[in-house]
């Protein structure tokens, strides 16, 4: 990979035999200047006026097909408070770890793509968050703990002369550095979209198969798919949209703020995942929309005993946040009431209770972007109630899963689908609705539902994959972008 330095003047002292060293001035008015091949161009101009010739540098890289580092959208976050609150809040542990100055009030810290020879891993860290090359992170001690005070890009003008070969080593490691982004066959300017999953989660709403082929079908809606895992939370601004295949909890769901906090395309995205991840919230919202559900009733401590008298025996007791029917279970007696939901109150003050509703299968109706997606019948596992069979150190038992056209689904169950999950948002939901006899009753409206090949594609094919993705190439144009979010050199 070819490389570009550019600079606000010249400096004979920047002396780089396998990068080409440019003016500013030079670089925005002769494109040709570093327009061959893949290029990264490493903008080591003061950027911190808006529109200025540093500005400029980086925006005209993201105009040419270029990697620029920062990149515009970086420099647009170091103008804003939220952001550096928000990055205080990310390093205020290694902060602290790592600054002992317990002679001042404040301490000032340069940053020089990544390196900093007395604060090696709070520099590396400043770096990988905040793709700028120079850096001059002020820190202040309230109350005994030192605080990311303000954060500020500089350019080469700004730096002291015993600083020089420091930053000269910086710069060749730099350009010695692989580009984590690269990949084979990409085509230049094409947006990128993250797919994040968990090759370690025991319930993956893809199989392997399904998420090779969302990476193949990229290329034919324009846009270039990589597969990430939750160590790659750091190399989310290298992207321009994040789909979630993998639970949306813990550092997954981090995934998920910061993709909305970085304003990208985004499924699942936060909002969503709050609303579907609460059975409780979910019932409020479809009885104040009439939309049927089986008998239920909001359980808490003082109405236990209302449960058999509004339900009868059999009944389904659920946590509000459970899931893939982990924390579902049938209850068939009293004493089996009276346990189980001692169980769930240790876990939550309001239990979900429903009517007990045997099928053989459930509806499961894909929604996304407000439209139906797919419809499948899931079969019940065998020899079991649910859909999946789950014993505690033995593998999971699936039922059968039966994918039909739209039109084969009876029109009630694809409307009620539709309009439970637009009550949600515009992302990728899956409704499930019970059938008895010619009733329909909406379960749940979920997040995160399966696409597994070979399940939920039996009569789309490619076209399912094609579909989700076309998706995200239009809303990332609806954006504003597609190379707005370059890869990390």
């Amino acid at each position: 990979m070819k490389t570009v330095v550019v600079g606000d003047q010249e400096q004979e002292w920047l002396d780089l035999s396998d990068a080409s060293v440019v003016t500013a001035r030079r670089y925005l008015a002769e494109p040709e200047s570093g327009n061959q091949g893949d290029v990264r161009v490493l903008n080591l101009c003061r950027t911190g006026r808006y529109q200025g010739r540093g500005y400029y540098v980086s925006l005209l890289a993201e105009a040419r097909g270029q990697r620029p580092v920062p990149d515009v959208k970086t420099i647009e976050n170091l103008r804003s408070e939220a952001y550096v609150r928000a990055l205080e809040a990310e390093i205020q542990p290694l902060v602290n770890e790592t600054l002992h100055h317990d002679e001042s009030e404040r301490f000032q810290l340069e940053v020089y793509l990544g390196k900093h020879p007395g604060h090696e891993a709070l520099a590396e860290q400043l770096f990988a968050r905040v793709r700028a090359p120079l850096l001059r992170v002020l820190f202040a001690r309230k109350e005994g703990s030192w605080h990311l005070e303000s954060l500020q890009a500089v350019g080469l003008a700004d730096i002291p002369m015993q600083n020089r070969a420091l930053l000269l080593d910086a710069v060749k490691s730099f350009m010695t550095e692989s580009p984590a982004a690269k990949r084979q066959g990409a085509k230049k300017g094409r947006p990128r979209l993250a797919i994040l999953w968990d090759p370690n989660e025991p319930h993956k709403p893809s199989n392997e198969e399904a998420l090779q082929r969302f990476v193949k079908t990229a290329p034919l809606v324009g846009l270039e798919a990589e597969l990430i895992g939750p160590d790659a939370l750091e190399r989310l601004p290298e992207f321009d949209a994040l789909f979630n295949r993998a639970g949306p909890e813990g550092i997954i769901y981090e995934f998920l703020r910061k993709a909305d906090s970085l304003g990208m395309p985004v499924v699942d995205d936060p909002e969503s995942v709050l609303k579907c991840g609460n059975k409780v919230f979910m019932q409020e919202l479809m009885n104040r929309h009439r939309i049927a559900t089986p008998r239920t009733l909001v359980v808490h401590r003082g109405n236990v005993d209302e449960v058999v008298p509004t339900l009868s025996l059999p009944c389904v007791l659920k946590l509000p946040d459970s899931g893939f029917g982990l924390d579902v279970v049938k209850i068939e007696s009293e004493d089996s009431l009276r346990k189980e939901t001692e169980r769930f109150f240790n876990k939550s003050e309001l239990l979900i209770a429903q009517e007990w509703l045997p099928s053989d299968f459930d509806w499961r109706v894909g929604v996304y972007d407000r439209r139906p997606l797919f419809v499948a019948k899931y079969f019940m596992a065998p020899g079991h109630w649910k859909v999946n069979k789950i014993v505690e150190g033995q593998p999971v038992v699936e039922g059968k899963t039966e994918a039909l056209t739209i039109g084969e689904a009876p029109e009630q169950v694809i409307n009620t689908a539709v309009r439970a999950a637009n009550l949600i948002g515009r992302g990728l939901y899956g409704a499930d609705l019970k059938q008895v006899e010619d009733r329909f009753y909406l379960i749940e409206v979920n997040i995160n539902p399966n696409i597994d090949a070979g399940n939920e594609d039996q009569v789309l094919g490619d076209a399912l994959y094609r579909e989700v993705l076309g998706v995200f190439a239009r809303r990332i144009a609806e954006t504003g972008g597609g190379a707005a979010q370059r890869p990390a050199p």
